[in-house]
């Protein structure tokens, strides 16, 4: 392989395949290397391991102006519980790096952990070490959570197959717009019981664990991941995955009142919000048409919110979304992606 230019750009989602065909590993062991929500490793006769890691760093991931240490790292703990969800893994031990800038103080640490195990704490995550370090730029901060399930039952992005129904748990979009209001990027004067709501679901956000664990313990869903880097691009990494296309209804997608409201108020597409805004941390599964009455029937017994927003087409059909006119339409690629401006 050529060696990079200097000028070349770099694209996350084109350096993460890069990377994957020039290093990734596998043996009899790994079960499931780079391209899924977590690693999975075959570690015993009757468990597989699956581990995750994620990167936040200030500025970039957060902002210490519109959130506190305490919700910084609760958020950290949720977007690593967020992808065990996806694979319908049981959360166990937690690893835990943070580079540190002169001006946080100990008691800033000590929030953002509790912060941490906050999150972790319902899921009985243990923390078992990590590695500390002195930062000359902003707070650096990087989790590595292992799960585990039974071997040969996990949820991947790979099972999908033409004509499985798409689902979403939740509402999409809310964390986005709760992100636009700590910032003012949009001005707006919705009410305030929608703004609180909609800022609690950015710094709150809810990682659908027992979900992922039903879809998996009930063998139900053919394919998952978690919506962390928005609808529209997180679809693409499924379908990618497991080589198919994918059609969704643009009327069908999940999106709360109090969502729409800032919308309104705004002036902009609640729609949009859906499909660009990540870190609402709701899962996008896949059921096979045989499967989707016991499913539906399930969720709504135990009290989950899911809802059929399309289908799994051939791969050549690509993807499309459907207009509220009725006209379809190559799906837009709008959702955050690291070094692209």
């Amino acid at each position: 392989m050529a060696p990079p230019q200097a000028s070349e750009p770099i694209h996350e989602f084109g350096l993460i395949r890069a990377l994957r065909r020039q290093f990734s590993h596998r043996d009899a062991e790994v079960i499931r290397g780079i391209g899924d929500d977590a690693a999975v490793i075959s570690a015993s006769p009757k468990q597989w391991w699956h581990v995750t890691t994620d990167l936040l760093v200030e500025g970039v991931h957060f902002n210490l102006g519109t959130a506190s240490p305490e919700a910084v790292g609760y958020r950290a703990a949720m977007a690593n519980l967020s992808d065990l969800a996806a694979m319908g893994a049981t959360p166990r031990y937690l690893l835990t790096s943070i580079a540190i800038p002169r001006r946080c103080s100990a008691a800033h640490v000590d929030q953002l952990y509790g912060g941490l195990m906050k999150a972790c704490r319902p899921h009985r995550v243990s923390l078992i070490g990590g590695d500390t370090s002195a930062s000359r730029g902003g707070l650096f901060l990087s989790l590595t959570l292992i799960g585990t399930t039974r071997r040969r039952q996990a949820l991947l992005r790979s099972g999908a197959r033409i004509g499985d129904a798409l689902y979403v748990t939740g509402t999409l979009g809310d964390s986005l717009a709760g992100l636009q209001i700590l910032t003012r990027q949009s001005s707006t004067r919705v009410a305030k019981p929608h703004q609180r709501f909609l800022i609690h679901r950015h710094l709150r956000p809810t990682a659908r664990v027992s979900e992922g664990q039903w879809l998996n313990r009930a063998r139900r869903a053919s394919a998952a991941i978690d919506l962390s880097d928005g609808l529209s691009g997180d679809v693409r990494h499924l379908c990618e995955e497991s080589r198919v296309g994918a059609d969704i209804e643009l009327d069908a997608i999940p999106i709360s009142p109090s969502c729409r409201a800032y919308a309104k108020s705004s002036r902009q597409d609640p729609t949009q919000l859906a499909l660009s805004g990540g870190e609402d941390y709701e899962l996008l599964f896949t059921v096979s048409a045989q499967h989707q009455p016991a499913v539906e029937h399930q969720a709504k017994k135990a009290g989950y919110r899911i809802t059929r927003i399309g289908v799994i087409r051939p791969r050549r059909s690509g993807l499309r979304i459907q207009s509220q006119a009725g006209e379809w339409r190559p799906l837009p690629l709008t959702s955050y992606e690291h070094f692209c401006s």
